[in-house]
């Protein structure tokens, strides 16, 4: 391994662009012979591996956490993790800030895709469909596959692009923060309020 492969700088950089630990990022440099691009993958992959085998630990903990915009918007959010410690750590309330704006600014109806009503999907899948008549049955399934990923991406808040980098998901970034402060987190639950919306 050549010395510039595994550079401070180079580190630093890394480091930069994906938050992830020091020590991380000089494995990760290593194990990629020093191309950023295959360093931050393969730190993408190690998050997604931690998040994985933490997502089955009990999350109790965390914040209740408000943000009001302009006294025209409101957002109400709770977001668990495993200790206290980490509740009142300030990259987890970073992170819940950052929940906040995007409730507030991308307007989602649900946390995750399992929890939208069949009965809103199927009526969904309906309008999707009738929007392709006439093409053969395997491309239409295909079509429609797509605008329903579409819609759960506008109303499904895990799978909307995050307001600050839309190249990341609201998903992407928690693993993120799951890989930094290594305890499992969860978006449980949230309510939006906006003045003059319609109740119905």
């Amino acid at each position: 391994m050549s010395e510039v492969a595994v550079s401070a700088d180079l580190v630093k950089k890394l480091r930069d662009k994906t938050n992830a630990g020091m020590m991380d990022c000089k494995k990760a440099l290593a194990e990629s012979k020093g191309d950023l691009v295959a360093a931050e993958e393969w730190l993408r992959k190690k998050g997604t591996a931690t998040a994985s085998k933490k997502a089955d630990r009990d999350a109790k903990e965390g914040v209740i956490a408000s943000y009001i915009h302009f006294d025209k918007v409101g957002v109400l959010v709770e977001i668990n993790c495993e200790t206290d410690f980490v509740a009142k750590n300030s990259i987890f309330r970073d992170f819940v800030r950052d929940v906040t704006l995007q409730i507030a600014a991308a307007t989602p109806l649900y946390v995750l895709r399992e929890q939208v009503p069949q009965s809103i999907v199927d009526k969904e899948k309906e309008i999707a469909a009738a929007q392709v008549i006439g093409k053969p049955a395997n491309v239409v399934d295909k079509i429609v596959a797509g605008k329903i990923d579409k819609f759960y991406s506008t109303v499904c808040l895990m799978e909307q692009p995050f307001v600050k980098d839309q190249n990341v998901t609201m998903k992407d970034l928690i693993t993120q923060k799951i890989s930094e402060l290594g305890e499992n987190i969860l978006v449980r639950r949230f309510t939006r309020f906006q003045v003059g919306e319609s109740l119905t």
